[in-house]
């Protein structure tokens, strides 16, 4: 396996990075043991989850494979915060009752102390950058969160998160996650260039454009279920 350092971060990662949003849904929990064993194997160290993957049953998954096998200190674990996780209005976006809370959850779930990379899953704007990188310092400062990022990001909202981060002390971005394949090139128009600029890493998700590159919908007229 090969590793890379991640952005202007001390971390080095394996180029292959396991997603786990599949896992407790679509990928029962004995099928997703034997994907995260196999990944191990493999050398990769990187375990990419969220808060509302298969609505928490995901990290529970990844968490207990990882304590089964003893790895949790080798290896690297995210999560992520924005996404609705109940009916409540403060049940979702940046805010910093969200991002605490949630991010306990996240913990319990892992059945960890510390998350490596905590994800900002989408930008919230509707709460300022600066409410949201004060919460984000914080679980850093607690030890609960050791690098934050963010994820499918428009380059300005990055760029400006830097600069309060700048500004305030607080920790900055060390990389973007955007979705990123032959049929989805977006990136390279702006993302790229900014992450090159600001020494920011680049995570990229849907390799296969939700199957589509796989030829999983090569027929139109026999869909299979539960495709997008």
């Amino acid at each position: 396996m090969e590793y890379r350092r991640l952005g202007r971060s001390g971390l080095k990662i394996s180029c292959l990075v396991l997603g786990t949003m599949n896992f407790g849904n679509v990928t029962s929990r004995e099928e997703s043991f034997q994907i995260i064993d196999r990944a191990l194997d493999a050398g990769i160290n990187l375990f990419d989850c969220a808060d509302v993957y298969a609505g928490g049953e995901s990290e529970r998954i990844l968490g207990e494979a990882l304590k089964r096998r003893g790895k949790r200190k080798d290896v690297f674990v995210t999560s992520k915060v924005f996404m609705r996780s109940g009916p409540g209005p403060n049940d979702g976006g940046n805010s910093k009752h969200h991002i605490l809370q949630s991010c306990e959850h996240s913990l319990r779930r892992l059945d960890t102390d510390y998350i490596d990379i905590y994800f900002l899953h989408r930008t919230d704007f509707e709460v300022p950058q600066e409410e949201t990188l004060g919460a984000l310092d914080l679980l850093v400062k607690q030890g609960k969160v050791r690098y934050i990022a963010t994820s499918t990001h428009p380059a300005w909202r990055v760029v400006e998160g830097l600069s309060i981060a700048e500004r305030y002390g607080y920790p900055k971005f060390v990389c973007e996650q955007s979705p990123y394949n032959l049929l989805d090139r977006r990136i390279e128009n702006e993302i790229v260039p900014m992450c090159q600029a600001y020494d920011l890493g680049i995570i990229t998700w849907s390799p296969l454009a939700q199957g589509v590159l796989a030829a999983r919908y090569s027929d139109p007229s026999n869909l299979p279920p539960g495709s997008r």
